[in-house]
């Protein structure tokens, strides 16, 4: 297996997950927060994907699939064009409201596949270009996109997770 296929392997795995946490749930299950302060599964997948988009989409050097694609005004939430879900407080988490499934899976869908169709074309000298200074030591392209992979699959056992508790209610 070379690079290019283990990371189309990775993602490919948070997608199934994702679409498994949010298919056939109503608007109701999506913004539950199972107590006081925790994420709710919508929160959880807008953020898990917005991160995927943000990030990928800059080491790409492409824009991101939130505005190219125009999901910022069709999910219609009160954040600036850049917000990733990072930091946000109780009230933000509440904010993120959406009443349909195929909304959160349609804009990880179209995030997929552009990370898809960006690692698709790596390979091993690819992923140690620098593509953040910032950091001491500076971030590569392979440290960043497992970062990415590491956020992606741990929000996504959230969500399933709380779609267990609102299952076994």
């Amino acid at each position: 297996m070379n690079v290019a296929d283990l990371l189309v392997d990775g993602f490919g795995r948070v997608r199934g997950t994702v679409h498994s946490a949010v298919g056939g749930l109503t608007a109701e299950q999506l913004r539950t927060r199972p107590a006081g302060e925790a994420n709710s599964i919508a929160w959880l997948v807008w953020h898990l994907t917005r991160v995927q988009d943000d990030h990928v989409a800059d080491a790409a050097g492409t824009e991101q699939v939130w505005t190219g694609q125009d999901w910022l005004s069709r999910f219609g939430l009160p954040f600036p064009a850049g917000d990733t879900g990072y930091g946000h407080r109780p009230a933000d988490v509440e904010a993120v409201r959406v009443d349909e499934p195929d909304l959160l899976t349609g804009y990880y869908d179209a995030v997929h596949e552009q990370t898809v169709r960006f690692v698709s074309g790596l390979d091993a000298d690819a992923l140690d270009r620098i593509v953040d200074e910032a950091w001491d030591p500076p971030v590569s392209l392979g440290v960043r996109l497992i970062s990415v992979l590491d956020d992606d699959i741990q929000h996504a056992g959230q969500a399933m997770y709380v779609r267990g508790l609102l299952e076994h209610r």
